[in-house]
C-alpha cells in the first residue's frame, strides 16, 4: 500500500520499470514461448500475423526484419527488435530469399509452446537468434502500447550498458543450461527483456506518454494508482500527493496522457480486474472491492463500458 503525504513527492524507485512492467503483465496471456535459432544462410522465415507480441535478440551474424507495413529493418550482433502488436513479418538471411512458414518450422500453432532449439542447414554464415513471445489478451489496448510502432528496433550500442544488455547477456547464459527450473528463469527474464526494451524505447522518446513516465507529478500519479487502483482517488487526492496544485496537475495530466487522471484510474482500475477475472474464480462483489467499487453493479457497467463485455462474459471466454 503507498502512503499518501500531502505535499511530498511519491516517486521513488524505479517508477518507469514499475509502469512498464504492470502494463506488460496486463497484456500478456499466460508463459512467455521461447526458442534458439542457428539458421545457416540462406534462410527465410515467416512469422503469420497473430495476437502475439515478439522479441527477436540477434546472438551471432546478422539479418532483416522485414514487416508487412513497412521498410526492411537490418539487424546485427547485439540488436533487438520488438514486435508489440502482433504484425506479420519475415526474418530473412537476405532480402529476397524464399519463406518458410514458423508454424511449419515449429510443429505447430505460434500459440503453442515452441521448441528451444530451431535450426535450418546450410552451407553459409550462420545467425543466432533468442526469440521470445507473449499471447496478447483481447480487448482495449493500454495507451501505452497503443502508442509503439509496429516495430520498436534497439541498436546494440543504443542497449549497451542498460539493462536491455543485461537481461540480453542473462537471457543468452541461461540459455545453455540444462539445471532444473532453467524454463521458470527464462520466462522470468523474458519478462526483464519486454520491460528494458520498452524502457530504452522510451529514453528516446519526447511527450505524450513518455513524457508523462518521466513527469514527476504525472509519473508519481500513475505510480500511485498503478500500486493502489482500489484507493478512493480523486484528483485532489492525487494533486496533494504530488505536490502540485489541482487545476496544475489536471491539465498536465491530460495533455501528457491524452486523458484525465479519473478517467485513466477508471481504465487501470478495469484492466486490473480483467487480470483477475482471467487468472481466478473471486467473486464479482470481491473483484469489485479489489478495484475500488463498492457496488458490484456500478463495477459492472464500467466494466462493461470500458472492456466491452459483462464480467461474467469476459470469465467465461478467457
Amino acid at each position: 500500500m503507498v502512503i499518501v503525504t500531502p505535499g511530498k513527492s511519491v516517486r521513488s524507485g524505479d517508477v518507469v520499470a514499475d509502469i512498464v512492467a504492470d502494463v506488460v503483465a496486463a497484456t500478456r496471456r499466460g508463459t512467455a514461448l521461447y526458442s534458439r535459432s542457428r539458421f545457416h544462410a540462406p534462410w527465410g522465415i515467416r512469422v503469420e500475423a497473430a495476437a502475439l507480441a515478439s522479441v527477436h535478440v540477434v546472438t551471432a551474424g546478422a539479418c532483416w526484419l522485414i514487416p508487412d507495413d513497412g521498410e526492411p529493418v537490418h539487424l546485427i550482433r547485439g540488436d533487438v527488435a520488438f514486435v508489440p502488436s502482433g504484425l506479420g513479418h519475415a526474418l530473412v538471411d537476405s532480402p529476397g530469399r524464399p519463406l518458410r512458414s514458423m508454424t511449419e518450422l515449429i510443429g505447430g500453432p505460434l500459440g503453442e509452446a515452441a521448441p528451444r532449439e530451431l535450426v535450418i542447414e546450410g552451407d553459409g554464415p550462420v545467425t543466432g537468434l533468442l526469440c521470445g513471445g507473449y499471447l496478447l489478451e483481447p480487448g482495449p489496448r493500454h495507451p501505452l502500447t497503443a502508442m509503439l510502432p509496429s516495430i520498436v528496433h534497439v541498436g546494440a550500442g543504443q542497449a549497451r550498458g542498460t539493462g536491455l544488455s543485461a537481461a540480453v547477456d542473462l537471457l543468452s547464459a541461461e540459455f545453455e543450461r540444462t539445471d532444473p527450473g532453467a524454463p521458470a528463469v527464462v520466462a522470468s527474464l523474458i519478462d526483464l527483456l519486454f520491460v528494458y526494451m520498452l524502457r530504452a524505447w522510451l529514453a528516446e522518446q519526447s511527450g505524450g506518454w513518455a513524457g508523462a513516465l518521466y513527469d514527476p507529478a504525472v509519473g508519481g500519479a500513475l505510480a500511485l494508482v498503478h500500486a493502489d487502483p482500489g484507493r478512493p482517488w480523486s484528483v485532489p487526492l492525487l494533486a496533494r500527493a504530488v505536490g502540485v496544485p489541482r487545476a496544475t496537475f489536471n491539465r498536465r495530466f491530460t495533455t501528457m496522457t491524452g486523458q484525465s487522471p479519473m478517467a485513466y484510474v477508471t481504465a487501470w482500475r478495469m484492466t486490473v480486474a480483467a487480470r483477475i477475472l482471467r487468472e481466478g474464480r473471486a467473486p464479482l462483489r470481491e473483484v469489485a472491492q479489489r478495484v475500488g467499487y463498492d457496488s458490484e453493479f456500478a463495477f459492472a457497467r464500467a466494466f462493461k463500458r470500458v472492456v466491452g463485455q459483462a464480467p461474467g462474459h469476459y470469465r467465461a471466454n478467457g
